[in-house]
């Protein structure tokens, strides 16, 4: 190991002190203090001679110090260094505010190279708290394109600057460019360590984003090889083969009390297909608020179920757990009533409640064929008797670990299914934009329910700032007279002193009191008991409450068709995702649904998300929209991800991240056995260790 990959505390160019200060920026080696790239450029490149730079321009100016005098200002006696610098086309004042160490730094007769913004004052013009450095230096904070960094407390982008010339001059040359010089060929690339000197230090603009496709490519090269070989691996994997018995499957779908949309009938297929197949089925079911996915998630269980074999259903949340529970009970009652509910606080049978013990023996003796449950069905005591379909709901609330144990649950040899492992239809309602999909979950065969159903009706949304308050309680006073219910969302359980925003439990109060004292009102929030969560959704779904207030607990799983109205309080408090997930509660059946955006600043009207979601009702494109506005490092977890913003910026180049799979595939079938480029496939294999794919 070089001197890139040392601990910084360990250097003394950096020492303990710097290095503990440079920990909460994420840099603790000296590779991770190269690849600590600016968020941002200023342009200082221009170099003006002293007589023909203007007010308000930003220059850089390059003389002589004549004179420098240090003292404080009248008023607040503020440190104050100012200096009279001269060029050979005149001079001009420069002042520091609050910076005495400068009039140590500079001496009388110094040459430097000073850049700032020129200001105005009654006795002429003067150049305000400019950065400096000697002239005889390569430029490095003036008289360039200078990078500005993410900083933190005692670390600043000048301190930076510093130390990362410095450790390019001395350890740039330790990092390894894996990428085959053929495939630089083909794609254009820019040589790694120049890509890395031009982030830092650009020679002008063109290069600052050659670089940055360089450094995306790169990473997006290495998600692709992992994904590929993930589903490579699975692929040579083996699963039990689901017959298609279309008979059963359109008596199925004729007995249902709708018609299913195109996109639900050609999601069913291509899972079905898969189903048929003894290679185990990876697949996404991608679809908006509403769209079905629970129905096209029922077709595939009951094929299961005709086989002879078991699905298990996992959710993030005991409220979704009962939903499904109760709707698989429902559709499927005319060809199974052997379905099961497996939670931390119950275990039910459409029939019964049972004992634990008793509930685990059915589904190991497969006396239970679909089994529905939340983080209880990933425990060791839950075993089954022929598992041959897990389906993961709301997919990313579980963590790899998660997924992959119930998919890699042990299976009963009596059934002649060693060696074989259940097929996995994992599903999400928060749509993903296609160049996310294709970077992320390029391992996984993809469906994308992008209808709703027929009959659906808009949800007209408004934005309603504190004047308008008034008129939306009386809103829905009259949509709950006429026989309707409504959801009241705030961002809080309980008031807290250091955060401005509306609570659940107060709210709740006030709401009872001084606004619908004639109307019966409920309450749901995280801290409650599994049981009294579900009996106040019992409450809720059979009218005996007209309003239920609510935290974010009710993004997935409520379904209550007569709950047409949906207010969100604070509500630019909610990322534009979980907005639309809100507003999906309501809608759900024959009535004119509304959702009413809050807040108790008329400013939070010009926020893009809440604009957005007034305009639009596609999940799909409010993803790309919310992609937009917090960008992918938020979008989908800059932590999770493991990827810098560099690599993040490109992730709405669809035809990079295609190139990398091309590169990737291309490799993958010229290096089967993975000998030709050993130091590849290591870092694959200590990027898998980290990366969030199954």
């Amino acid at each position: 190991m070089g001197k890139i990959d040392e601990k910084l505390e360990n250097l003394t160019a950096i020492g303990p002190k710097y290095a503990a200060k440079l920990k909460a920026l994420g840099i603790e080696t000296v590779r991770d203090m190269l690849y600590h790239f600016p968020f941002r450029y200023e342009d200082l490149s221009l170099v003006f001679p002293i007589g023909e730079a203007k007010v308000g321009q930003l220059v850089t100016l390059v003389g002589k110090i004549k004179k420098i005098r240090a003292g404080r200002t009248h008023f607040k006696k503020m440190p104050l260094v100012t200096a009279l610098f001269e060029d050979k086309s005149g001079t001009i004042k420069i002042v520091w505010f609050n910076q005495p160490f400068i009039g140590n730094n500079i001496k009388e007769g110094d040459e430097l190279r000073v850049s700032g913004k020129l200001a105005s004052a009654k006795d002429g013009v003067y150049l305000a708290n400019p950065v400096y450095e000697k002239a005889s230096r390569v430029p490095t904070n003036a008289g360039r394109i200078v990078p500005v960094y993410p900083e933190t407390r005692g670390i600043t982008s000048k301190w930076l600057r510093w130390k990362i010339s410095d450790s390019i001059q001395k350890h740039l040359r330790e990092i390894e460019d894996l990428i085959p010089p053929a495939i630089a060929k083909r794609q254009q690339l820019m040589n790694l360590h120049e890509a890395i000197r031009e982030l830092h230090f650009p020679s002008n603009f063109s290069n600052i984003e050659k670089a940055r496709k360089r450094l995306a490519f790169e990473e997006m090269f290495f998600i692709q090889l992992i994904a590929l070989r993930a589903k490579n691996t699975w692929n040579q994997s083996k699963a039990i083969s689901i017959p298609i018995k279309e008979k059963q499957i359109k008596s199925f779908v004729s007995q249902l009390p709708f018609k299913l949309t195109n996109a639900q009938k050609k999601a069913a297929w291509e899972i079905l297909k898969d189903l048929e197949k003894s290679k185990p089925m990876n697949r996404l079911l991608e679809g908006d608020v509403g769209s079905g996915k629970t129905v096209v998630a029922a077709i595939a269980s009951l094929s299961v179920l005709n086989a002879g074999f078991q699905t298990a259903i996992l959710t993030p949340t005991e409220v979704l757990a009962r939903q499904h529970f109760d709707t698989f009970s429902q559709i499927l009652k005319k060809f199974s009533r052997r379905i099961g509910l497996l939670t931390a606080s119950e275990r039910r049978t459409p029939f019964a409640k049972n004992t634990l013990k008793n509930f685990l023996g059915k589904i190991r003796r497969g006396e239970l064929s679909v089994i529905i449950g939340t983080h209880a069905l990933l425990e060791d005591k839950v075993t089954f008797k022929n598992l041959a379909l897990v389906i993961v709901d709301e997919q990313h609330r579980f963590g790899v670990e998660q997924r992959a144990k119930l998919q890699k649950t042990a299976i009963s040899l009596k059934d002649g299914l060693a060696g074989k492992i259940p097929h996995l239809l994992s599903m999400t309602a928060t749509p993903i934009p296609r160049t996310l999909a294709i970077a992320y979950f390029g391992n996984l065969d993809v469906s994308i329910l992008d209808e709703m159903p027929r009959g659906r009706k808009k949800i007209e949304t408004k934005f309603a700032g504190p004047q308008e308050k008034k008129a939306v309680w009386n809103f829905i006073k009259k949509e709950l007279r006429l026989g309707r219910q409504a959801f009241i969302i705030y961002p809080l359980i309980e008031k807290s002193e250091k955060i401005d925003a509306r609570s659940a439990i107060k709210e709740k109060e006030r709401l009872e009191k001084e606004i619908f004292p004639e109307f019966k009102i409920g309450l749901l929030h995280g801290r409650m008991r599994p049981k009294e969560k579900e009996e106040v959704m019992k409450r809720f779904k059979e009218r005996e409450l007209d309003i239920l207030v609510s935290t974010s607990v009710i993004e997935v799983g409520v379904d209550v068709p007569n709950a047409t109205v949906m207010v969100i309080e604070n509500a630019e408090r909610f990322g534009l995702a979980q907005l639309h997930q809100f507003r999906g509660r309501v809608g759900r059946g024959k009535y004119q649904s509304y959702c009413f955006l809050m807040s108790d600043s008329d400013l939070a009207v010009s926020s893009r998300r809440l604009k957005a979601l007034e305009k639009y009702d596609d999940g799909f494109k409010l993803a790309e929209i919310d992609l937009e506005i917090r960008g992918p490092g938020e979008f989908i977890g800059t932590r999770q991800s493991g990827l810098a913003d560099t690599t993040m910026s490109y992730l709405g180049d669809v035809k990079l991240i295609q190139a990398a799979r091309l590169e990737a595939q291309s490799l993958i079938a010229f290096d089967p056995k993975e000998t030709k480029f050993p130091k590849i496939w290591k870092k694959v294999q200590e990027k898998e260790k980290k990366a969030h794919f199954e």
